[in-house]
């Protein structure tokens, strides 16, 4: 029971950072909120994601890449453009280790208004801290799996941010429902996003992109984050952006 309730917790607490934090933050801007409480969510989402943290940063830049270049040659991570699941996530690590180490010059328009946090995000990032993760993780199933099949589980934890982005935008443009005709291959994969917390509404996301509700637009289509994000407005914590908060 304690394997379960840990992944569980590793998988939706990691992903909920990451579509808070990095996709509807960092990378859309859709609400705002004061240095200190950016900082606060940077250092939750280290916590969180853990050995697959990602810099907000740069996951900012390469989502605004995807939304600006969407299934071309130009997009970060794209069915059409990649044999295999496997081989387009490599690509997007290549992608995103090159702008995260400064290999490629980026355009000023990708990074406008993102977090900067630098020092801490080489912190996150440096191979000894992922290893310790690593270890926390093993210690974790050595102490309390039961089974031989909750190992299975463990490698998820190593890559946890990359599975979810391999889930959205390898599946969420190959498989799934539409609502609107948009001029890429985006879906919405899941009537009733349990699994995803709203990401996997693709489709809806990717008509209306600065939408911080990614569901509603059918009765079934719940977004989980939206109300997180309703609540937080409300207690002061971010300001939702009158154009992100129509629904």
């Amino acid at each position: 029971m304690e394997i379960l309730i840990f992944f569980c917790a590793h998988w939706y607490l990691s992903l909920f950072t990451q579509t808070f934090f990095h996709h509807r933050y960092a990378a859309h801007q859709m609400f705002t909120m004061s240095k200190g409480w950016e900082r606060f969510f940077q250092v939750i989402s280290f916590v969180f994601q853990g050995s697959s943290y990602l810099s907000p940063n740069t996951y900012g830049i390469l989502h605004r890449m995807h939304h600006a270049h969407a299934d071309t040659e130009l997009d970060p991570h794209s069915p059409k453009y990649d044999k295999n699941l496997f081989s387009m996530m490599w690509r997007t690590k290549t992608i995103y280790s090159n702008i995260f180490y400064g290999r490629v010059k980026i355009d000023q328009k990708w990074k406008k208004d993102l977090p900067e946090w630098f020092v801490f995000e080489r912190f996150a990032d440096a191979w000894p801290i992922r290893i310790l993760w690593g270890v926390f993780y093993i210690w974790f199933y050595v102490e309390f799996a039961t089974a031989w099949w909750m190992y299975l589980l463990l490698p998820i934890h190593f890559i946890m941010g990359p599975v979810h982005g391999a889930i959205i935008n390898w599946f969420a443009h190959r498989y799934g429902y539409t609502n609107f005709e948009v001029g890429d291959t985006s879906k919405n994969l899941l009537p009733f996003d349990f699994l995803m917390l709203g990401e996997s509404y693709h489709n809806n996301h990717h008509k209306h992109g600065a939408r911080a509700n990614f569901g509603g637009i059918r009765w079934h289509e719940i977004d989980p984050v939206y109300i997180a994000i309703k609540v937080m407005d409300k207690l002061g914590i971010i300001r939702l952006k009158l154009q992100a908060s129509k629904a």
